[in-house]
């Protein structure tokens, strides 16, 4: 077999390949981008939803927490969208409402406890007592 019929192999085994699979290469990045400008959106509209409902107070707490804890934000953002879907807020959100609804996400979410064990034969190695120097 020549390099020319190899090539034509190649390409008619690539494309038998392609049309099994659902499509060119090229396919998986419109698909790829096409999720992108869903995501886009989805985000966009999360925004537009909760700048109806939240107040400037509001708003600037829900940035803070955030920062500080990214997967409470995102449980109490759920949260909301779904009380103003379902048409459970009236009016905006102020800074005690937010409040008492954190509130409600803090009991949702399961609690962790960090404990520090702190070993005090380490600490009692060098006492006053001891004379270091020698003297």
């Amino acid at each position: 077999m020549s390099d020319a019929d190899l090539d034509a192999l190649r390409a008619q085994r690539m494309s038998q390949m392609q049309s099994q699979y659902g499509g060119a290469g090229g396919s998986d990045g419109d698909k790829q981008q096409a999720q992108q400008e869903q995501m886009r959106a989805q985000e966009e509209m999360k925004h537009s939803i909760l700048s109806q409902v939240l107040d400037q107070q509001a708003r600037a707490r829900l940035n803070t927490l955030k920062v500080s804890k990214p997967e409470k934000a995102q449980m109490f953002e759920n949260m909301v969208i779904r009380m103003a879907q379902m048409g459970q807020v009236r009016g905006k959100l102020d800074d005690a409402q937010f409040v008492s609804i954190l509130e409600s996400v803090n009991a949702q979410m399961p609690q962790s406890k960090s404990t520090v064990k702190y070993d005090r034969r380490r600490a009692a190695i060098d006492s006053d007592d001891d004379e270091d120097y020698g003297c």
